[in-house]
């Protein structure tokens, strides 16, 4: 049976996207978080460990969990750099609840570091995650970063990563690197219909036009 399994780390998600006894870790969360996650991985066999966007809160844990799962780090590949340095795509955003969570983006960005890895894999539209034992195809989904990725999970439903959050309330990404990339990735999504759509902030709901 084929299962996502949400893992709330603070205002931050995580997945277990499983089939069987082997999953797949979608993001792993701020350091603060560890074993919230090493609790939820312990039932399974950790087959790949898969990076969103490479943003501090969702990527801080992918060099020990990489080390204690065995298992590969995957990856947009524009987000590489993002590893070494999350201030290396600038961000801007809208309204009085986005700068405000810009604003303690870009301080965690300062103060906050990511134990240094390199991504196994580098994913791209189309690929699939069946060698890893789970059945979903990755979206290219660019503009809140430039590498941002997701998921088609099929019946099981979407992992959009920061593409579009659900922090406050259901709405495209309030903080992008690139707006223009950000409104065709939400339209993308948009447009696959009244499925579910598993954020990277906040409560899982049902897919909607965003534009």
């Amino acid at each position: 049976m084929e299962e996502i399994k949400r893992i709330r780390c603070g205002n931050v998600n995580c997945f277990l996207l499983s089939r069987g006894e082997t999953a797949v870790l979608v993001d792993t969360a701020r350091t603060t978080h560890r074993q919230t996650i090493l609790d939820a991985c312990k039932p399974y066999q950790i087959r790949l460990i898969l990076l969103t966007h490479g943003h501090v809160d969702h990527a801080q844990n992918a060099a020990f969990l990489s080390q204690t799962f065995c298992c590969p780090v995957a990856m947009g590949e524009a987000d590489a750099e993002l590893i070494r340095d999350n201030n290396l795509q600038p961000l801007s955003a809208r309204g009085v609840l986005g700068k405000l969570v810009l604003s303690a983006s870009l301080k965690s960005f300062r103060e906050d570091v990511i134990e240094p890895f390199t991504p196994a894999l580098f994913l791209h539209e189309g690929d699939s995650l069946e060698e890893f034992g789970f059945p979903a195809k990755v979206l290219s989904l660019p503009g809140h970063t430039k590498g941002s990725i997701g998921l088609d999970a099929g019946k099981a439903g979407v992992l959009v990563g920061d593409a579009l959050m659900n922090m406050f309330y259901p709405t495209v990404s309030m903080l992008w690197n690139d707006q223009k990339d950000l409104l065709q990735s939400a339209a993308k999504l948009g447009a696959l219909g009244p499925r579910l759509i598993h954020f990277g902030h906040g409560k899982s709901i049902r897919n909607r036009n965003w534009i």
